[in-house]
């Protein structure tokens, strides 16, 4: 029997329902956090959160994504990890219900559009296995587990780094308003490692069933 969560007097059964909905007011709770801080500002303490991290400070390979619309902005991670010399690499769909590729991004390189017109670096770069994943995010619950978009790629990509190098991390990366209470989810959904706001970092506690 699957769980029941409630959102507000409306009462939902089936997982897709429950994670369609917790979208919709996710996004809204995300654009209501756009008007109540300073994006720039938010975005500059998440850098220096995720910078800190020794996960982050350890590895050589380190994936973020390419943010758009309301979503917090990774760039001035990206152009710090670069100026690190960590190699950073962006996550490029090559094909539905598979594991995302990652090929690498260089400041300044010319971008190419592609799923939904986001930028992603060109074929011929660099594919790179990162070793940590800034994951992006609709909703997170202080569990570790998230909402993303719909496609389940991070989950099949989380999936099969974790079977084939045991010490790949998961970080998400999203503003304060987005954390929820509970995420729904079933056996699929992988666990994030640590999320990271402009407000706190958070280390998930254990899950409760």
């Amino acid at each position: 029997m699957p769980r029941q969560f409630s959102f507000g007097t409306v009462f939902l059964t089936s997982l897709p329902q429950q994670k369609k909905e917790l979208r919709r007011r996710a996004e809204a709770a995300r654009e209501a956090a756009l008007g109540s801080l300073d994006p720039q500002a938010a975005a500059a303490a998440v850098r220096d959160r995720i910078l800190a991290l020794d996960a982050v400070r350890n590895a050589s390979r380190v994936s973020v994504f390419w943010s758009m619309g309301s979503e917090l902005d990774t760039r001035p991670l990206m152009q710090a990890l670069a100026d690190r010399g960590t190699v950073v690499g962006l996550p490029v769909v090559v094909a539905k219900a598979t594991p995302l590729v990652f090929r690498r991004w260089r400041p300044g390189m010319a971008m190419v559009p592609a799923v939904h017109d986001i930028p992603v670096p060109p074929e011929d770069a660099e594919v790179v296995v990162p070793e940590v994943l800034i994951v992006p995010l609709l909703a997170f619950d202080r569990q570790g587990y998230r909402v993303g978009y719909g496609g389940g790629f991070y989950d099949r990509t989380l999936a099969a780094l974790r079977e084939r190098n045991g010490a790949t991390t998961a970080i998400g990366f999203a503003f304060a308003a987005q954390e929820v209470e509970a995420v729904p989810r079933d056996a699929f959904d992988q666990r994030l490692d640590l999320i990271v706001t402009e407000a706190e970092t958070i280390t998930p506690h254990a899950a409760r069933d």
